[in-house]
């Protein structure tokens, strides 16, 4: 992919978003990792159905039908089997997880670190808060008997520098969301508020008063809420925006999953924010053999990290307390 224009990056700079509407191919970048993600789900079911959890393993049903009578069987979303990110504190020596070549492909594409390189330079570090999301409908999602809450709801608004160490605000930390199935507003497309970043970090409160939703998140009464743009897209499109642009989710109020990619990207040798977590040099243009090409090694720094974690947890990345006069 050719450079980002001068117009493209005064509009980063102006609005803190860029959206590529073609930025990915649907078939030959996310077709491999939805194929690759129907063997994660065959696994998932045999290993449910072995400890008698469900009374079939559904293999009748599509994919995303599959993955919501699974949830709803098992009265849990199974959201860590998916994922290739690990709980701070919550990681156990067999906490499941998912690091395979179509997702490690996708954390090095080169049309995303095209991208990453016109904003950051061409010394790319894979960030580890990384995340897949397979959002289920909120009217078929197992209730946490804790909050009352479907146990994957909305996104909380929020900046991407508020979920990690205070070390990470100084880094030029980038954000690449894309759905792997069309993103609508009905199935919880992104919203986000152009511009927001200009505003620095604000307060984030946890789950609470002034914060329904699980998780971090800023309260409304800090920014113009009724000012948030929804970004829904069809496959292929990503999203591509900076560390302090406010942002969340809409609940997915349709019938269908919604299913996105959420990875990030720094400049090597800056703050990832998780430093207990493992990333990796994507890109270098200095010394290019310092880049990672091996899939099963960057599967093997995460489960040597589990097992240090399971050992050695972090008590939390959490730097916000629900006593904040902001919260309160």
């Amino acid at each position: 992919m050719p450079p980002l224009t001068a117009q493209q990056l005064e509009r980063f700079d102006r609005q803190g978003y860029l959206f590529f509407p073609n930025l990915l191919d649907p078939e030959r970048d996310l077709k491999p990792i939805i194929e690759e993600y129907h063997g994660v789900l065959d696994q998932l079911a045999a290993e449910m159905y072995a400890k008698e959890e469900i009374s079939s393993q559904y293999e009748e049903l599509p994919f995303e039908q599959r993955l919501i009578k699974i949830y709803q069987e098992t009265g849990k979303v199974q959201a860590q089997y998916f994922d290739f990110h690990l709980p701070p504190h919550q990681t156990k020596k067999d906490t499941p997880g998912w690091w395979g070549p179509a997702v490690f492909n996708a954390l090095r594409n080169d049309k995303i670190l095209d991208v990453i390189e016109s904003l950051i330079g061409g010394e790319i570090y894979s960030n580890p808060i990384q995340h897949v999301r397979m959002k289920p409908p909120e009217h078929l999602t197992p209730i946490d008997p804790k909050t009352g809450l479907p146990q994957i709801a909305a996104t909380p608004w929020h900046q991407d520098n508020g979920v990690g160490t205070p070390e990470v605000d100084n880094t030029e930390m980038i954000t690449v969301w894309f759905p792997l199935k069309d993103a609508t507003v009905e199935n919880g497309c992104l919203e986000i508020l152009p511009g927001s970043h200009r505003q620095g970090l604000l307060v984030h409160c946890p789950t609470g008063k002034k914060n329904k939703l699980a998780g971090l998140g800023i309260p409304e009464d800090q920014f113009p809420v009724d000012e948030m743009m929804p970004m829904p897209m069809k496959a292929g499109g990503a999203l591509v925006f900076g560390r302090r642009l406010i942002h969340g989710s809409l609940a997915n109020k349709s019938n269908e999953v919604r299913w996105s990619f959420d990875l990030r990207y720094n400049p090597v040798g800056q703050a990832t924010g998780r430093d207990s977590l493992p990333g990796f040099i994507a890109r270098s243009r200095k010394n290019p053999s310092s880049g990672l090409r091996d899939w099963r090694a960057w599967r093997q720094m995460w489960h040597d990290c589990r097992e240090r974690l399971a050992e050695h947890p972090v008590a939390t990345y959490n730097r916000w307390n629900a006593e904040d006069p902001v919260c309160a």
